[in-house]
């Protein structure tokens, strides 16, 4: 599904930090970190999505999301 809104490096960090209570704490400042490097455009869209109504999702989904985005910040 693609954006059709480029969110901003700060519309991420903002998003980022209002589920932080929902993230797991070992990949918070992983994801903080990784954003705060020089990333495309796709990529910041991508993150933003994957923790947009993270806390809604199911904790399967969550699950999901997590594998995703460890992928992204080890990468």
């Amino acid at each position: 599904m693609a954006c059709e809104i480029d969110h901003t490096k700060e519309d991420v960090l903002n998003k980022l930090v209002s589920q932080r209570e929902f993230l797991p704490t070992e990949l918070y400042p992983k994801i903080e970190s990784f954003i705060g490097t020089d990333l495309p455009q796709e990529t910041l869209n991508e993150v933003f999505h994957l923790l947009k109504k993270y806390d809604l999702a199911a904790e399967a989904e969550q699950q999901e999301r997590n594998e995703v985005l460890k992928t992204m910040v080890e990468g």
